[in-house]
């Protein structure tokens, strides 16, 4: 008898737009599936940030429960959610092939505030520290929620702008007219691809994933995320990595940032190396960081999120 492979997700519409996704790819080779949504705690408190919480998993935390428990069979995340480190007993199943992996600025129609003074909203620390990097004069305030929520509080606040994922956008027909692509921005590790997780034990939902894992992102992604494992070791901090494939010069070029919260410190590796070296390329690129100044800026970012 063929199992109903039960996906769980997030109630969101970003999440349920994921969910459903996955769905249409088993659906089209022949698997059963249906939809389970659940609540997560990142969802629900609102009113802390992120990193105040001490879960570096939160949106997962949720999900993984459910899993463990045998309430659903996968999980579907936007990967750059998902902590380097996953639960004993659930695996890496399939990555999809990644969307845009562009930051951008949403705005109100006019962009005047660039050259003089602004308040830009984003929950990252990331993205807070990078535009404070390039415009020490703003203002950075928090902004918490959904994907729906953060563009109605940009509507109903005087802030100039807010910084979004733009694939989060694109994949639920929201992103609007007025924005900026940041292209100076180094995005977060893995943004833009969706990852499915099942249990390990599991081989019918591991081999119908299986099918729809891309190579090519899982490789760029699993760079990323093992240049952030090496630098942050478990704790915050504001973190960008991107890799890309060259196909021409079967070549990875490799770009990844860690800054000081307050954006003043900045150290910035980009590499280009043989596609072969791929498997250490994320631990040495962060080595090097760790080595150049990385270590002393890690402690100080440590100090700074424990007040």
């Amino acid at each position: 008898m063929e199992k109903t492979i039960r996906i769980g997700t997030r109630d969101s519409e970003l999440a349920l737009w994921q969910a459903h996704t996955v769905q249409k790819q088993l659906n089209d080779l022949g698997y059963k599936t249906e939809i389970i949504a659940v609540k997560s705690q990142g969802d629900i408190l609102l009113d802390k940030p992120l990193y105040e919480l001490g879960i570096t998993g939160i949106f997962t935390k949720t999900l993984d429960i459910a899993m463990i428990n045998g309430q659903v069979d996968i999980a579907v995340h936007s990967m750059k959610d998902v902590p380097t480190a996953l639960p004993i007993g659930i695996v890496q199943a399939a990555v999809l092939e990644r969307a845009n992996t562009l930051d951008i600025l949403v705005h109100k129609g006019n962009t005047d505030f660039l050259e003089t003074e602004a308040t830009i909203a984003t929950g990252s620390l990331r993205r807070q520290a990078m535009w404070w990097n390039k415009y020490p004069n703003h203002k950075v305030v928090d902004l918490r929620g959904n994907v729906n929520t953060r563009m109605q509080k940009l509507q109903d606040n005087d802030w100039s702008g807010a910084v979004f994922a733009a694939a989060g956008l694109e994949r639920i027909n929201l992103k609007p007219d007025n924005y900026i692509n940041l292209d100076w921005m180094i995005p977060a590790p893995a943004q833009g691809a969706m990852l499915v997780v099942a249990m390990a034990e599991d081989e019918f939902t591991l081999d119908a994933l299986s099918q729809l894992n891309h190579i090519e992102t899982e490789i760029c992604t699993y760079i990323e995320r093992q240049f952030l494992k090496t630098l942050e070791g478990g704790c915050t901090a504001p973190i960008g990595a991107i890799a890309t494939y060259n196909e021409k010069e079967d070549t990875i070029n490799f770009k990844g940032v860690l800054l000081s919260i307050d954006g003043q410190q900045k150290l910035e590796i980009d590499k280009n190396v043989d596609i072969s070296e791929w498997k250490k390329l994320g631990f040495n690129a962060a080595q090097e960081i760790l080595n150049n100044g990385g270590s002393e800026l890690m402690a100080e970012i440590k100090k700074q999120l424990k007040k």
